[in-house]
């Protein structure tokens, strides 16, 4: 039996362009979790809140879902700003911040859900756009702009979070607030503020996966708990806080994803990717670009 190689590379195509979406799915987390050490369990919660929004917006209005998520960035970063003052308040001032810390993102996940089908029902909700239908065609590959933009997006998103913590002093200060916060302080940072600005800049990056994600696929409030176990592997799986690492190792499991599902079925899909990341992480323990 000949090797259907048409069909392989098409799998390898759509792999890569949903490794980018998970890619900015999962930025949020590596800050929160792989560099501020919060477990943000409710991460994919705000992603879903972004989708409603670009939602609304472009029912309504008519304004394109992803410009939309730009225009709403200020909101989530002022979001996550006070979900952060609550959280150290409440927990991490006083050392609670283990598992208290994480029954508060649990409360917020299923608070958020439970809002959001008060509203909205359970319905599947979509957005209009002229690309969302559009396929590009090059000899037998096909790339649907519905998957292209939002793979453009997030590898523009990544490497413009990459420049800013490697290159200003805040984003230099955010990686080194989990390393030595008196350190920090001693160079007139105050930690609680560095950390503070990097939640937010965790959550505003959920308006633009929200957008892209509707973008993708309807959306409906709970199917962000279809994202809670993918977004922490790929950010293990990457190296704790590296963004780099990240993007790898989205792009890994969403091959491992797309050829699994095209080959042997999609309830095979999750199965064979996360065999893949317990098989990367016996030999690797650190992850892929982890120290």
């Amino acid at each position: 039996m000949e090797f259907p190689v048409e069909l392989f590379i098409n799998a390898l195509l759509a792999g890569i362009l949903l490794g980018g979406f998970y890619a900015v799915v999962t930025v949020g987390i590596s800050i929160s979790f792989g560099i501020l050490d919060i477990v943000n369990i409710a991460h994919p919660a705000f992603i879903v809140l972004g989708s409603y929004i670009a939602y609304i917006v472009n029912q309504r209005l008519g304004v394109d879902p992803i410009l939309t998520a730009i225009i709403v960035l200020p909101i989530f970063y002022a979001l996550g700003s006070v979900v952060y003052q609550v959280y150290y308040l409440s927990f991490e001032k006083y050392g609670q911040e283990a598992l208290r810390g994480l029954t508060f993102f649990f409360g917020l996940l299923f608070v958020t859900e439970v809002l959001l089908i008060l509203v909205f029902g359970v319905d599947y909700r979509y957005v209009q756009a002229d690309y969302i239908q559009t396929v590009l065609r090059f000899g037998f590959f096909d790339l649907p702009l519905r998957m292209v933009l939002p793979f453009i997006v997030s590898i523009l998103l990544l490497i413009g979070l990459q420049v800013f913590l490697s290159k200003t002093f805040t984003g230099r200060a955010i990686m080194a607030v989990a390393q030595d916060q008196l350190a920090l302080s001693l160079m007139a940072a105050n930690p609680i503020r560095i950390k503070r600005i990097a939640f937010a800049i965790s959550i505003a990056t959920a308006a633009i996966a929200g957008a892209l994600l509707i973008v993708i696929q309807p959306v409906e409030p709970s199917l962000g708990r279809e994202y809670i176990g993918r977004v922490f592997a790929i950010c293990v799986l990457g190296g704790m806080g590296s963004l780099p690492g990240t993007v790898i190792a989205a792009l890994l499991l969403g091959i491992v994803e797309s050829i699994t599902s095209t080959f042997y079925g999609p309830s095979w899909a999750p199965a064979v990717a996360f065999g893949f990341l317990l098989i990367t992480l016996a030999f690797r323990p650190a992850g892929l670009l982890g120290r």
